[in-house]
C-alpha cells in the first residue's frame, strides 16, 4: 500500500474533533489530579494528628490516641449509612419500579418530576425537619419498641425504660429521606433501559407483570441498582448538616438505635467541633477526614468493580 493509499485510509481528524478530545481529556486529567491534591493535602496534614501522643493531644480526644478517637466515629459513620441504606434501596426500587411500569403516564411523569425536585432539598432542611417534627412523631413509636421489643438489643432503649427521639435511628432515616431521590431517578432510568422485546416476550409467553420484571427488568437492571446503591451510600457516609443537627451522640460504639446514648459520625463531628480546634487537635479532625476520605474511596471502588463484574450477567452494555 502505498503512502497516499495509507493516508486515504486514515480517518480524518477534523479541528472541532481535536478540541473536543483535548478538552475532555483535560477534565478527565482535572478530576483525577483534585483527587490527588485533596489525598495529599489530607495526608500531610493529619499525619502529625495520628502520630501524636495520647498526653500531646490532651483532654480534646479524651486521653485517647488516634486510632482510640476513631474508631467510635467510623463505626458510627458505618452504622448510620448501613441503615439508611437498608431502608432506602427497597423504597427506592419500588418508587422507580412504580413509575416506570406501574403508574399510568401523566402521574408517571408527575411523580418523577417531584422525585427529582427532592434532590434539590438542602440537607439543612432535611436536618430542621428531622428534628422538629420527624423526632417529636417517633417518640411514641420507639417507646413501644422499647416497651415490647427492648430484649433485642438495637431497640434496648435507656436503662430506666425511656428513648431518645434524637438517635441514631432517627438520623439514619433522615439520611434514607435525602438518598432516596437520587437513587430512586438512576433505578427508574435503568428500569426504561430495559429493552422492550425481552418485557414483551416474557408477557407473550404468559408471565404476569410482576414475573416480567423478575425475570427481564431485574436482571438487566442488577448493575444500575449496585450503582444507585454506592451513590447512595456515598452521600450517606459524607452527609454532615442533617446528621449534626438530628443526631445527640456521645462519641461511643453501640448497636442501640432508640437509646441517648449515640456514635457519632465523621463528618458531623468534624463539623461541630472545627470551630473550636487548635494545635493538634485541628491536624487529629484533618486526620478523621482522611480516614473518611479513604472509606468512601473504598465503597466506591468496591462497587466498581461489583458493576464490572455483574455487567456479563446482567446484559447491560
Amino acid at each position: 500500500m502505498t503512502e497516499r493509499e495509507k493516508s486515504a485510509a486514515r480517518p480524518v481528524r477534523r479541528l472541532g474533533d481535536r478540541i473536543f478530545e483535548g478538552l475532555s481529556t483535560s477534565a478527565g486529567i482535572l478530576i483525577l489530579l483534585t483527587l490527588l491534591g485533596v489525598a495529599i493535602f489530607l495526608t500531610i496534614e493529619g499525619v502529625p494528628g495520628i502520630t501524636a501522643s495520647p498526653e500531646e493531644l490532651g483532654s480534646k480526644t479524651g486521653g485517647k490516641g488516634f486510632f482510640a478517637y476513631v474508631w467510635p466515629l467510623v463505626f458510627g459513620t458505618i452504622w448510620a449509612a448501613l441503615i439508611a441504606l437498608v431502608i432506602a434501596v427497597p423504597v427506592s426500587i419500588g418508587v422507580a419500579l412504580y413509575i416506570s411500569h406501574y403508574a399510568p403516564p401523566r402521574l408517571s411523569s408527575t411523580l418523577g418530576y417531584i422525585v427529582d425536585l427532592l434532590a434539590a432539598v438542602p440537607s439543612v432542611v432535611y436536618g430542621l425537619w428531622g428534628l422538629l417534627f420527624l423526632s417529636r412523631e417517633l417518640r411514641p413509636a420507639y417507646q413501644w419498641l422499647a416497651e415490647n421489643l427492648g430484649f433485642i438489643p438495637l431497640f434496648a432503649g435507656n436503662d430506666n425504660g425511656g428513648v431518645s427521639s434524637n438517635s441514631i435511628l432517627t438520623a439514619s432515616l433522615v439520611l434514607a429521606v435525602m438518598i432516596l431521590p437520587i437513587m430512586t431517578a438512576i433505578c427508574r432510568e435503568i428500569f426504561l433501559q430495559t429493552p422492550r422485546l425481552h418485557e414483551e416476550a416474557a408477557l407473550a409467553l404468559g408471565a404476569t407483570r410482576f414475573e416480567m420484571v423478575r425475570m427481564a427488568v431485574f436482571p438487566y437492571a442488577r448493575s444500575g441498582i449496585v450503582s444507585a446503591s454506592m451513590l447512595g451510600l456515598g452521600r450517606a457516609l459524607g452527609e454532615t448538616m442533617a446528621v449534626a443537627m438530628v443526631l445527640s451522640a456521645s462519641g461511643v460504639v453501640t448497636f442501640n438505635l432508640i437509646g441517648s446514648t449515640n456514635p457519632s459520625t465523621i463528618a458531623a463531628n468534624i463539623a461541630l467541633q472545627f470551630p473550636e480546634a487548635f494545635g493538634l487537635y485541628t491536624n487529629v479532625l484533618i486526620a478523621t477526614g482522611l480516614v473518611l476520605f479513604v472509606i468512601t474511596f473504598a465503597a466506591n471502588f468496591a462497587a466498581r468493580a461489583i458493576v464490572e463484574r455483574r455487567k456479563d450477567f446482567s446484559g447491560a452494555n
